[in-house]
């Protein structure tokens, strides 16, 4: 790699200038994401009625700019249903009434920090309890300007939580990596979002020597297995199945050499024995500007890919004790 860590510094220096012009835009706005999680504890909620809920959540997020997919699963949106009234007709078919009072909280769903909250009242009516939970619940108006407000109150703290936690998920990186962990060290930074100007510069600054790191033992694993392979069959089915894992090395990888030394060889020996080309082309070294949006992006990718592999747990268990 020419300079990644140079690369990486110039990118962010880049982003931070257009960033300062562009303070409240709505880019900004959705750099942050919000996991969706609805409690097992709510009331007497079905699982028809949660699902309503999880689609009205999800709503609200991506109308206000902080739908998607989260790469910190830490920072959540969460509902809370009480019932105000209930009830129960005397008539027949037996008509169910309720006035439901949700609140939506905003917080720090592994320290159990609230960061805001908005309680709306809703009614709804049907001839079963569920059905007329459902009702309410469907009558939640996503589009109330309140949301906005509760929204903008969430997303504040959240970067509040950035700028004051920067260096303690820096040196938790480092910590990972140090233990060669390079994808939850790389999962870690990359969670910090664009809109924390100065902490995701400063985990943008470390990305760089990790994510070397990262496809350096990469490419070795790779071209061992690319070299166990060929050695094992050195025919189009051994050169095959060497291409397989010769095709997942960087060419910003340290080993990057040794696989071009590889695969020379083996298009050699293919030449000979079949007397044709070996069809194969490892991936080519790019210019400044792709790599540096290669190298971007992929760590990104290591980000999510990590996120997505945690234990379910994680991610649907969460500390709201106190919230409501």
């Amino acid at each position: 790699m020419k300079n990644l860590i140079l690369i990486i510094s110039i990118f962010c220096f880049q982003f931070y200038v257009k960033a300062q012009n562009n303070v409240a835009s709505a880019d900004d706005a959705a750099r942050i994401a919000l996991n969706t999680f609805v409690s097992n504890k709510i009331g007497n909620l079905t699982d028809e009625a949660k699902n309503v809920l999880v689609t009205k959540l999800n709503e609200i997020t991506t109308k206000n700019g902080i739908g998607g997919s989260a790469l910190n699963p830490r920072f959540i949106i969460t509902p809370n249903v009480i019932e105000i009234t209930k009830d129960i007709s005397a008539t027949q078919p037996v008509i169910y009434q309720y006035e439901l009072q949700v609140t939506f909280y905003i917080g720090d769903g592994i320290e159990g920090t609230k960061f805001s909250s908005l309680s709306i009242s809703l009614k709804g009516n049907g001839k079963s309890e569920t059905k007329a939970y459902i009702t309410a619940l469907k009558a939640i108006n996503t589009s109330d300007a309140r949301f906005a407000k509760f929204i903008d109150e969430g997303k504040t703290k959240i970067i509040a939580y950035y700028n004051s936690k920067c260096d303690f998920i820096l040196k938790e990186a480092q910590a990972l990596s140090s233990k060669n962990d390079f994808d939850g060290a790389i999962a870690k930074l990359v969670s910090v979002p664009e809109v924390c100007k100065d902490c995701y510069l400063k985990a943008m600054d470390a990305v760089g020597p990790i994510y070397q790191k990262q496809i350096d033992r990469q490419c070795k694993i790779s071209l061992n297995d690319a070299t166990n392979a060929w050695n094992a069959a050195q025919n189009s089915t051994g050169a095959d199945q060497a291409s397989a894992f010769l095709g997942n090395i960087d060419p910003n990888a340290s080993c990057y050499k040794e696989a071009q030394a590889l695969s020379a060889k083996i298009a050699k020996r293919i030449k000979e024995v079949d007397q044709r080309e070996w069809n194969f082309t490892l991936k080519q070294q790019q210019d400044d500007v792709d790599i540096q949006k290669a190298t971007i992006k992929a760590a990104r990718d290591i980000g999510v890919a990590y996120g997505e592999n945690q234990p379910k747990s994680i991610t649907t268990t969460y500390n709201v004790i106190g919230w409501w």
